[in-house]
């Protein structure tokens, strides 16, 4: 399948602009999401055998280790169809509370020689409440085929003092509908989001949200959420040290290493366009982010790893770091829908093979 897809798909979807390209394949997921039958056939097809074990974390059960990233399906559109393409779980966002465009088009640019996007998307998203409605009409939480995580993010117009009542309003509006949620505080395109990741800001932060979690826990027929950590790539193992600590402080469930990179090295040092760096330039430096806070943690903070993940080979390369499951987002755009699929079938080979 990934054959066909490079061969006769990519090649049409590569005449159009990268986010038009982006916006056809969520359309044609969303399709895909509305036919029931049609799903429960692929998944079928595309599933793990059943000797092999689901991975448990947080407190929730995934069929395999491989993902859909934040980032591709912004508006909870899409999502259905994730497990009929073999993923494990999805990511939904990032949201923000309120509904914005995002920055100026063009700002998607793929670069198919390094297998690299650079986007500068800056959360464009219908808003907390209006994905929330789009959330209520779906199977909710125990009735869905693979695990539902929502990635929340500040609005471009919230001011950094106001991040907290910011974020607080989308987790009010979409916790009961996550399997997990996300706080994103690691994005380079929502001007001043990164001062999030600073201690104090982000103990103000953390200490909300989860006396939040906790207080919706404590009503009648609601459950605490897991939440997780979105971190940049761009971080110093001494901040990530002051992270972990705040993390640690708070008990969160786990932490995503990372988001894209505003590090041009390489062929990227001669290139000025401005956004997040995502694909195969970013391997090394995710990989070396997620074995740090695996050893820091001593293996107690369950990792997702993201970034630079193009085949099985670099998906095993996290796994082998320490990270509990993987996100794919860029390797999709390259590969194809079943992408994930292939990636998750050679992981459960290779561990088979190791067993």
């Amino acid at each position: 399948m990934g054959f066909l897809y490079e061969k006769w798909v990519r090649p049409a979807l590569f005449r159009m602009d990268a986010e038009r390209a982006h916006e056809a394949a969520v359309r044609a997921m969303a399709a895909l999401g509305r036919l029931p039958p049609l799903c429960r056939a692929f998944e079928a097809a595309n599933r793990l055998p059943l000797s092999s074990r689901p991975i448990e974390a947080f407190g929730l059960s995934f069929p395999n280790a491989v993902g859909l990233a934040a980032g591709f399906d912004k508006n909870a559109l899409a999502w259905p169809a994730a497990a009929a393409l073999g993923f494990g779980h999805v990511e939904i966002g990032t949201v923000t509370a309120r509904s914005q465009p995002g920055n100026p088009r063009p700002r998607m640019f793929r670069y198919p020689v390094q297998l690299a996007i650079i986007n500068r998307l800056g959360f464009n998203n219908d808003g907390a409440r209006t994905v929330a409605a789009r959330l209520a009409r779906r199977p909710g939480k125990g009735r869905r085929r693979i695990p539902l995580g929502i990635n929340l993010g500040k609005s471009k117009d919230a001011a950094i003092d106001q991040a907290t009542q910011d974020y607080l309003a989308s987790f009010t509006w979409l916790a009961d509908y996550a399997d997990y949620v996300v706080l994103n505080v690691s994005s380079p395109n929502t001007p001043g989001l990164r001062q999030l990741q600073d201690e104090a800001r982000l103990r103000e932060l953390l200490a909300a949200v989860t006396e939040a979690n906790r207080s919706r826990a404590a009503q009648p027929g609601r459950v605490r959420v897991p939440i997780l950590l979105k971190i940049a790539p761009d971080l110093n193992f001494r901040q990530v040290d002051a992270v972990l600590s705040v993390v640690t402080a708070y008990r969160l469930d786990g932490i995503i290493a990372g988001n894209t990179t505003i590090a041009r090295t390489g062929y990227f040092s001669g290139v000025e366009q401005a956004g997040g760096l995502s694909g195969a330039p970013l391997r090394r430096r995710s990989t070396d982010i997620i074995r740090y806070i695996v050893h820091a943690t001593a293996g107690r903070l369950p990792v997702i790893g993201v970034g630079g993940i193009t085949d099985a080979a670099s998906a095993g390369e996290k796994l082998d770091a320490g990270a509990t499951l993987v996100q794919v987002y860029t390797g999709l755009v390259y590969h194809g829908p079943f992408f994930a699929r292939d990636v998750a079938f050679a992981l459960a080979d290779r561990q088979a093979a190791r067993s």
